[in-house]
């Protein structure tokens, strides 16, 4: 039996197959890295010994970071950012995406001369904090929510999909009675499938990994969101930011930092490969038709 290769190799070709390989152990070395220390146990661990494979399963750090009130009470600060931050996100994007689709919205050339000048300059960082603490939002996760609820390069992207879908349906949907609500939530919704899965990725990313702005409207450690703690975990090497106290000596905390950014990590690493289909195609059509 014999296999024929349709194109032949030459030394170029190796290099570059040995270069994506070496690339691509560079970028995902360092994740298996932080993975198999996080399973190790600890009657086993070595610091700084560079390992691939746990020398002795455990799952030790996870049960304890688990158990620690600290951690949880990020973890659940951060997945209610998360939910409710995504669908207000996507409530906002999309309704005031289709507003300024309409032709015969009045104000339409004003709001769209709007968001291309927000797009173009910023008010920074002191006027955000300034509007906030006149909202008296300090210090609460909706600071976090209504910061990031939305932007004018989302709008724009949004846009420029609902456009290209056709109009006859909206036209077709009015005859039959249809006001411009139940339009947008029957007939132009289930129509953007691709671009709101690809929205809902993103702005659940966005928010899950939230940390500068949490940083700054959230001082207080009880609200602190999951990337935040993790933050003090690893850069500050606060053991009380986990809520360690005995187990300290016991675990030891390369461990326990490895073992909460591989949680951290965990639920956009569930989420991604079922949206990342719609993703593609969402984005593509958002970028080209309009």
């Amino acid at each position: 039996m014999s296999f024929r290769i349709g194109k032949k190799f030459t030394l170029l070709d190796v290099i570059i197959y040995a270069s994506l390989i070496l690339l691509s152990f560079i970028c995902v070395g360092p994740f298996i890295y932080v993975l198999s220390v996080s399973f190790t146990s600890p009657d086993v661990y070595v610091p700084y010994q560079f390992y691939l494979v746990p020398k002795k399963f455990s799952l030790a750090s996870y049960m304890y970071l688990l158990n620690a009130d600290s951690f949880m009470k990020a973890l659940e600060n951060s997945a209610f950012i998360t939910i409710v931050g995504t669908l207000i996100a996507l409530a906002i994007t999309f309704s005031f995406a289709y507003g300024i689709c309409k032709q015969d919205m009045p104000g339409r050339k004003l709001f769209n001369t709007l968001i291309i000048i927000t797009m173009l300059f910023s008010a920074g960082i002191i006027p955000d904090y300034m509007l906030m603490k006149n909202l008296k939002l300090i210090n609460s996760h909706w600071a976090i929510i209504f910061a990031l609820a939305t932007s004018a390069w989302n709008v724009v992207v949004v846009r420029s999909f609902l456009k290209s879908l056709p109009v006859e349906l909206e036209e077709a949907a009015m005859m039959d009675g249809y006001n411009d609500i139940q339009i947008f939530f029957r007939i132009i919704l289930p129509l953007a499938k691709p671009c709101l899965a690809s929205f809902l990725l993103i702005f659940a990313v966005q928010y899950w990994n939230v940390y500068f702005t949490s940083m700054l409207y959230i001082s207080d450690p009880n609200k602190w969101t999951l990337q935040v703690l993790v933050k003090s975990l690893i850069v500050d090497a606060s053991s009380d930011a986990a809520g360690m106290a005995g187990d300290e000596k016991r675990l030891p905390q390369e461990t326990i930092r490895y073992a909460a950014v591989m949680l951290s990590m965990f639920p956009i690493l569930v989420v991604y490969p079922f949206l990342q289909r719609y993703f593609v195609s969402g984005m593509t059509l958002g970028a080209v038709k309009g």
